[in-house]
């Protein structure tokens, strides 16, 4: 009687302290994976339905977003080459970088009535913006705050001039872009609004409108366009365009915005300086005049790109169909399993 009773007791110990070392996780839905789950069965039915579907909202989306692509009138004019001297073609650099007059004229020419605002961009190909040791070449602090304008330690090699803080420092700053463009049309002055071509965001928060500029283009090397000393940085909108740099080597930024609709026929004159140096590395310059749409500008790609995945999905579509009807399967059919169309393979 005892003896059952100290070997049940010792028993129900083992136990206890088998429980204790076992490595086993606590029983839960979460951890067994039994939750509750929507587990879909990709009918021939539901398969061919969805690509249906897709391809019914993504080619009325294409056709839509082409006729708004093509809705954008464009002007655009690349002028880097000829507007240098013909004499001076052979060297392009030298002249760019000599105290030769800069001053060209181009004439454009309204193929298509514009209507305001008209935005006037100036286009870069070739010019990495994105390289990594140019995109960290800034003070952020720097240009929010006059009480950072010692934080330069970033924007080596355009840190300082004669033992000062440059600011706005950086390899961003000094090359801003100093290209200028005077327009008329038929010989009458067409005024170009250079005011709010920046971000909002940007003017209030990423440049302040207690920081001036000091020391800027003082350097041994002056690179782009000099900046007004006596104006805030929140202010100078051609900076702060220039400063929101670009992810690919062909980009273009706002130079400003006309404000009157051009017709049909309308002659552009255009005279610009030719200031800015892309020559040195096979760069090109481009003026360019363009409309708008409810998408944006002038892009095709994004019209192209819902054609071709409609246009896969209807296509797709319709061979499941012409599948499903011309040699149609039993779903979950066993017969159509390896061991089963193949009896001896397995073995």
């Amino acid at each position: 009687m005892s003896s059952n009773t100290a070997s049940s007791s010792g028993g129900s110990g083992d136990s206890s302290a088998a429980r204790k070392n076992s490595k086993r996780p606590k029983y839960s839905k979460f951890t067994q994976q039994e939750l509750p789950a929507c587990k879909p069965i990709l009918t021939p039915g539901w398969v061919i339905s969805t690509f249906l579907i897709v391809s019914v909202i993504f080619i009325p989306l294409g056709v839509i977003s082409l006729f708004a692509s093509q809705d954008v009138v464009e002007i655009v004019d690349r002028y880097d080459n000829d507007c240098i001297p013909a004499p001076a073609r052979t060297n392009k650099v030298a002249f760019i970088q000599g105290d030769a007059p800069k001053a060209c004229n181009r004439t454009l020419t309204v193929t298509k009535r514009m209507k305001q605002p008209i935005y006037v961009y100036y286009q870069l190909d070739n010019f990495y913006q994105n390289h990594r040791r140019y995109v960290k070449s800034r003070s952020d602090s720097q240009l929010r705050s006059p009480k950072f304008e010692n934080q330069i330690s970033a924007c080596k090699p355009e840190d300082d001039a004669g033992g000062q803080p440059i600011v706005p420092c950086g390899l961003i700053a000094w090359s801003l872009f100093n290209d200028t463009y005077t327009l008329s049309r038929n010989n009458t002055p067409l005024a170009v609004n250079k005011k709010g071509i920046a971000w909002k965001s940007d003017k209030e928060h990423k440049f302040g409108n207690k920081v001036f500029p000091k020391n800027f283009q003082k350097g041994n090397l002056t690179g782009g366009a000099t900046l007004n000393p006596d104006i805030p940085l929140s202010e100078q909108e051609d900076l702060i365009v220039w400063m929101r740099t670009a992810a690919l080597p062909t980009f273009r930024k706002l130079y400003g915005k006309i404000e009157t609709d051009l017709e049909n026929g309308d002659t552009i004159q255009v005279t610009l300086q030719n200031n800015y140096n892309t020559y040195s590395f096979s760069g090109k310059k481009k003026l360019v005049l363009s409309t708008t749409s409810w998408l944006g500008g002038k892009n095709d790609f994004l019209g192209i790109a819902y054609l071709t995945v409609g246009g896969i999905c209807f296509f797709l579509a319709l061979a499941f169909t012409i599948m499903y009807l011309v040699k149609p399967r039993r779903l979950g059919d066993p017969s159509y399993l390896s061991w089963n169309r193949n009896p001896g393979g397995g073995r």
